[in-house]
């Protein structure tokens, strides 16, 4: 038991940590991501582009926090394994980028248009890094010139955008496709084009329940696909399609992006998991799981933390490992 406490407190120590890189990291990117411009960049790298990605790193660590302790673990754990200096090449010769010409247009409350991130500002640009200790990593990136990218929003409010965050994390679902495809969420087309692109992709069928965002993208995207042939959209509530129509169906994979980040999305992710055994035979892949399951992680941690506290959990530590796993809770969240 005491064995047990040792080593709960340990990862409790490791998880206050997230938490304390994630706020931090947070406040910095809702606040004032434009804190470290080109001109003190210049100043602080002495002009030389090797330099930026330390200097970035050691100039959020000071910004961020209050004492040397905190920016000592901020930049030691986490900005050194996390900041990354992107090359906006990469991301403009993305066939998306390359093909797709998005103009400025409105349907309702939902709105075409762009967004720049300015040299040195601040984003995140990929899903978190997890560690087998738990150590959770945010990825923070940055350009050295601007970088522009076509948004959808709704009400004002970006709901889908093709900037490298998107990119990077739908890379590895896009990877999976093969077959016969659902979708579930329109956005601006992007995954559906990148995914029409590949020879073992045979049919996609897309679910989007909002008509304007249907109707926009029918409009001034869709006519520019090379492959419309293999895309169908289906006007349908994901939730109701999946538990009603698709057993009518045999899709090889699905893809389920529905959410707007990790606040959103638990409550659906969990909900969409309890109704993959409607189809047994499809492949599911979710849109920022790693860090959906993070956040599920955390709450399973509390409730064991309390349980032992009231003498009510007594498995040993390896439980414990087991039941924080992704592969555990990837099949748990179906039964909550």
């Amino acid at each position: 038991m005491k064995s047990n406490m040792h080593r709960l407190k340990a990862l409790e120590k490791i998880r206050n940590e997230n938490f304390f890189a994630f706020e931090k990291i947070a406040s910095y990117l809702n606040h004032i991501p434009t804190l470290l411009t080109k001109e003190i960049m210049d100043e602080i790298s002495g002009g030389v582009a090797e330099n930026e990605e330390l200097c970035f790193t050691a100039f959020l660590s000071t910004a961020l926090c209050e004492n040397d302790k905190e920016s000592s673990i901020l930049e030691r754990e986490y900005l050194k394994k996390s900041v990354k200096k992107l090359d906006p090449k990469e991301y403009y010769k993305n066939p998306y980028f390359k093909n797709i010409k998005i103009k400025e247009a409105s349907l309702g409350e939902w709105n075409l248009g762009y967004q720049s991130y300015m040299p040195y500002e601040g984003f995140i640009y990929d899903d978190i890094i997890s560690l087998p200790n738990h150590r959770e990593i945010p990825r923070l990136g940055f350009f050295s010139e601007k970088f522009t990218f076509p948004t959808v929003f709704e009400n004002g409010i970006e709901w889908m955008a093709i900037k490298p965050n998107e990119i990077s994390t739908m890379a590895p679902h896009l990877e999976k496709m093969a077959g016969s495809v659902a979708i579930f969420g329109l956005g601006m087309g992007y995954f559906a084009y990148m995914a029409s692109l590949k020879n073992e992709v045979s049919q996609i069928t897309i679910v989007e329940r909002d008509q304007n965002v249907i109707s926009l993208f029918e409009k001034f995207i869709f006519p520019q696909f090379e492959n419309k042939d293999k895309i169908k959209i289906v006007k349908s509530d994901a939730f109701d399609f999946v538990e009603n129509e698709m057993p009518k169906h045999k899709f090889d994979c699905a893809f389920v992006d529905l959410w707007h980040d990790v606040s959103d999305g638990v409550e659906l992710y969990i909900k969409m998991k309890k109704l993959e055994a409607k189809s047994p035979k499809t492949k599911f892949s979710y849109w920022i799981e790693d860090s959906i399951i993070s956040n599920i992680r955390w709450h399973i941690f509390d409730g064991i933390v309390k349980k032992y506290n009231d003498g009510k959990f007594d498995e040993p530590y390896e439980s414990v490992q087991k039941y924080l796993s992704d592969e555990y809770l990837k099949e748990f969240v179906k039964f909550l």
